[in-house]
């Protein structure tokens, strides 16, 4: 089996779920938004000093994909799905999330990405994902993304990747210099 079918698209391709529509349309264009997203922590996690990080962003990953084949499955073809954004994820982003904000110091400022560079890839990551949050919550007025959790789960994954960032910086930079 080859990767390329050798018959041109037209622009178009297959869903997960299997209906053919635009690639510029909405669904295809969020996907790829998750694409870059997961692309981007792969970058991230081999910039990354500390073991644990490592595998919170490849566990990241793995729950992407999840994610992903929700987002490339129409609603009729949800039964299709072997897993779903689920409360049992949620409870691990959560429960991931604030073990990280009780070991780390906030900063009292926004702060500029670059103070090392893994936590320069997790800060870009966190706003690819508040892009494909975008796009997700367009699919999900338009009942095309049915599973309210989703739209929970991607919001709390930008919080998360903010701590991630500050816990592998060198030093903060804070906006306004001290």
């Amino acid at each position: 089996m080859s990767i390329t079918t050798r018959q041109g698209d037209g622009g178009n391709t297959r869903l997960f779920s299997g209906e053919l529509v635009a690639k510029d349309s909405p669904r295809p264009s969020t996907y790829g938004d998750l694409d870059e997203l997961v692309s981007i922590l792969g970058v991230a996690r081999n910039f990354c000093r500390h073991d644990a990080t490592r595998e919170a962003i490849l566990a990241l990953q793995r729950t992407l994909f999840i994610l992903g084949s929700e987002i490339a499955t129409s609603p009729a073809g949800y039964d299709r799905l072997p897993r779903r954004i689920d409360a049992q994820l949620m409870a691990e982003l959560d429960r991931s999330r604030d073990e990280l904000e009780a070991r780390i110091v906030l900063p009292r400022s926004f702060v500029i990405p670059a103070g090392s560079p893994a936590a320069a890839f997790l800060d870009l990551a966190r706003t690819v994902a508040r892009r494909l949050e975008r796009g997700m919550v367009g699919l999900h007025r338009t009942g095309d993304l049915p599973n309210d959790l989703v739209l929970v789960w991607i919001n709390r994954l930008s919080d998360y990747l903010f701590l991630l960032a500050r816990s592998e910086e060198d030093a903060i930079t804070p906006l306004k210099p001290t």
